[in-house]
């Protein structure tokens, strides 16, 4: 569908818009044939639809084949201050702009075009289901940002950052109510504060 011949396509993805704690995490691959078809085997899908392990173990088989990414970060600070769709799209332009060779076109996981590229884009709607590199893009930026969270909850082990990663599950909201949020909680975020996330928790 997106792999006409001589076309060098980039997918991008990015993996944490809707946590309550940590950052959001983009990043962009380039797919030869050849690697494409050989993730593929491995089991290459949206890494929503894949468990931790499996994420892991791709990541690891994307590094081993060579596969060209690069991925970026955008911390609760910069999300707090431009929100979270403004970070994610500037995580996705740094990683395309960071990838060692620029791609023909872009192919950007939702509805929103990447501001200011200066490549040429195309939107997929559910691309990481569609497009194998938006797949690969999909399980870099979540195993990074995992990595991350796991590192967080050593820096903050009463939040059990290391079992929901920054996601308004229930514990996580009932810590918020008893403590109060920490350095790395996106403060513009509903359920934050300690007196939303009293709210929150008598309504579910």
């Amino acid at each position: 569908m997106f792999g006409k011949a001589g076309i060098v396509a980039a997918g991008t993805d990015e993996a944490g818009r809707g946590p309550l704690a940590g950052p959001v995490v983009a990043a962009a691959v380039i797919l030869t044939k050849e690697q494409r078809q050989y993730l593929l085997s491995k089991g290459l899908k949206d890494s929503k639809k894949l468990s931790p392990s499996r994420r892991e173990d791709l990541f690891c088989r994307m590094c081993e084949c060579g596969i060209k990414w690069r991925a970026q970060a955008a911390s609760p600070h910069r999300i707090d201050r431009i929100n979270i769709l403004q970070a994610s799209l500037w995580c996705m332009k740094r990683s395309v702009e960071r990838l060692d060779s620029e791609p023909d076109i872009v192919l950007v996981d939702g509805c929103t075009y990447i501001p200011g590229l200066g490549i040429y884009q195309r939107c997929v709607v559910k691309g990481d289901d569609k497009v194998p590199a938006i797949a690969a893009a999909s399980v870099v930026a979540k195993v990074l940002r995992d990595r991350i969270m796991r590192t967080m909850d050593k820096l903050y082990p009463e939040y059990g950052f290391s079992a929901h990663k920054g996601y308004p599950s229930a514990e996580h909201r009932r810590i918020l109510m008893e403590i109060g949020p920490s350095p790395i909680h996106r403060v513009s975020f509903k359920g934050v504060s300690r007196e939303t996330a009293k709210k929150e928790m008598t309504t579910h």
